[in-house]
């Protein structure tokens, strides 16, 4: 089977949980072909540099995918089908990172910052 990295963009218009339903389709439909999904991220919704089909912002997923290569067609078959989806991008890649991506070990380091102090501050007052 082959390996791949998968990244949707979907409208600004729809909510994170239909966003999170999505993924969880396209995740569906790969086990449903003979594929396994490794790693979902969801980025959340991010502003984007040019407009994509007037939308100035959209939703963001990646994902981490071992399945055939028939299965990866008839996932971009479905979603050049859904109005919610602006674009997509399928890389087939050596081996899968199972790593968070820079984006959300970012964010987990900043959350890891701003904790103690946060907790600190609570404990002096």
């Amino acid at each position: 089977m082959a390996l791949y990295e998968h990244t949707v963009m979907t409208r600004q218009d729809i909510s994170a949980q239909q966003a999170e339903a999505l993924n969880d389709t396209i995740k569906a439909l790969i086990e449903e072909n003979g594929g396994s999904v490794a790693k979902i991220e969801y980025w959340g919704l991010r502003n984007l540099t040019y407009r994509v089909k007037k939308n100035r912002k959209a939703h963001y997923s990646l994902m981490a995918v071992d399945c055939p290569p028939a299965a990866m067609a008839e996932v971009e078959r479905q979603l050049s089908i859904n109005e919610d989806v602006l674009r997509w991008l399928t890389i087939r890649v050596e081996e899968l990172d199972l790593e968070l991506s820079p984006l959300l070990a970012r964010r987990e380091r900043e959350r890891d910052r701003s904790g103690p102090r946060g907790d600190d501050a609570a404990a002096s007052e």
